[in-house]
């Protein structure tokens, strides 16, 4: 089985403390979170300060911050939450290697947590009772779940911020869904106890909206890669870009410049390839180099971007210049579904090459254009075509050596920059034009 690619997915929330509060940034593993030191000191043995969920996720990791009480996490926009409770070390392993590294321990097995640490980097929840603890600060509370009084009771705990993990195992459908409307816009985090991958599922898409996420109660690896697969296949579809199609109505040669080859830390597959523009508003989707050439070996690695000048797209929605690129940055990759991700730079070539303009133009009447290495690995993804309109655009433009690549079961083509002909239908991301250091501001700007 192909291990995922641990990419990056970020949602942007605002946090507003009270006057008077200070805030204190820390690491836990991977993930950040923000403490809030209020003036009066909690009583002893509660929550402390607030607690909710600020949805800042690394594939599937959580950001736990601590904030003002009065704000509550938007759960529409919230990524799933995956913790995992095992007795086995093959199952702590798998569910790392698939991008989950929170897990929670009962204090019969709190051994396990401190052996454990000195081989893998995961961070550790301990179980005291049905109080989930972080550092020795209360997090959470287990809620079990047998009749209709605890589902009451259950349902009661929703104002009480932090997580709050219902198990439930012999009676699942019905207190999830209840539970999960009872829940809904309030500060408490409802996650569900599962012992399989589908019973995780039935938890997560419970009301459609589901629980925040699952605490998966397993010893068997398959489990948790179930589990890791159906979350990414989840995470893509709720962060889908939307794409515009544009009808290519020019491609002229303008010389020499210094293009961007990005070649990054992971393999893209064939339809996936990053965002570039001549400008912020429109940018095209350029393919990898993963097509097979007989004069060159694939590259599923790289992307030939364009030149120092163009924008690509980054994640938390902000932009970047390809000359900016360097190792270690993060760019965003798409598919021609929509779907993103992040992938890490591993390295930019500049070389001076010759270019071509493509311009095309939107349903809306506004023409875009972007300057491409002109080369026949240089690809534009687009909509796929029929083959009576690449009939007719061979007979308007001549005879080309393009196959409009792609097999029949896709639905999209990756077309060689060479071969691109008039009227040839090509994706855009449309966005903000004006941009400050990469983040799109409000503002009137003309580009040209």
């Amino acid at each position: 089985m192909k291990m995922p690619c641990i990419r990056s997915i970020q949602v942007i929330q605002a946090l507003t403390p009270s006057v008077g509060s200070k805030r204190q940034s820390r690491v836990i593993g991977n993930r950040s979170y923000v403490k809030t030191q209020w003036r009066q000191s909690p009583a002893k043995g509660s929550l402390g300060s607030q607690l909710t969920i600020s949805h800042r996720v690394r594939y599937r990791h959580v950001c736990a911050t601590i904030i003002a009480p009065e704000v509550h996490t938007n759960r529409s926009v919230a990524e799933k939450l995956a913790w995992v409770q095992t007795t086995n070390m093959a199952v702590l392993t798998s569910a790392v290697e698939s991008g989950i590294s929170t897990f929670l321990f009962p204090a019969q097995h709190k051994h396990l947590a401190q052996e454990w640490k000195g081989v893998v980097d995961f961070d550790a929840l301990l179980c005291d009772g049905d109080a989930i603890h972080s550092d020795n600060q209360q997090v959470g509370r287990i809620k079990r779940v047998s009749s209709a009084t605890d589902m009451q009771a259950a349902a009661k705990d929703c104002k009480q911020p932090g997580f709050c993990v219902m198990d439930c195992s012999d009676w699942q459908i019905i207190p999830a869904e209840n539970l999960v409307a009872a829940f809904q816009g309030k500060p408490a985090a409802l996650l569900g106890m599962a012992t399989s991958a589908s019973d995780a599922r039935v938890m997560l898409e419970a009301l459609e909206a589901g629980t925040a996420g699952v605490v998966l109660k397993t010893d068997d690896p398959l489990q948790v890669r179930e589990l890791a697969a159906y979350l990414k296949s989840l995470s893509a579809n709720q962060n889908k870009l939307a794409l515009e199609v544009a009808t290519v109505t020019s491609v002229q040669r303008v010389g020499m410049g210094d293009r961007v080859c990005v070649d990054l830390c992971s393999l893209l597959a064939p339809g996936e390839g990053m965002l570039i523009g001549n400008f912020a508003r429109a940018a095209f989707l350029v393919h990898s180099e993963c097509t097979e050439s007989r004069y060159i070996n694939s590259r599923p690695f790289r992307v030939n971007a364009g030149p120092v000048h163009s924008y690509t797209a980054c994640p938390n929605d902000q932009t970047a210049y390809l000359a900016e690129l360097k190792s270690g940055k993060e760019v965003l990759v798409v598919n021609a579904e929509g779907q993103q991700s992040s992938a890490i730079v591993g390295r930019v070539k500049i070389e001076t090459r010759p270019l071509v303009l493509v311009e095309a133009e939107t349903q809306d009447g506004q023409r875009h254009s972007i300057l491409l290495q002109n080369a026949e690995t240089v690809r534009l993804i687009g909509p796929r075509m029929s083959m009576s309109s690449v009939s007719n655009m061979k007979d308007e433009s001549g005879p080309s050596q393009s196959d409009v690549s792609g097999s029949q079961q896709s639905q999209s083509d990756a077309v060689s920059v060479s071969d691109l002909q008039i009227g040839q239908p090509v994706y855009l991301h449309l966005q903000g034009a004006a941009r400050h250091t990469g983040i799109s501001i409000q503002e009137n700007i003309v580009e040209k």
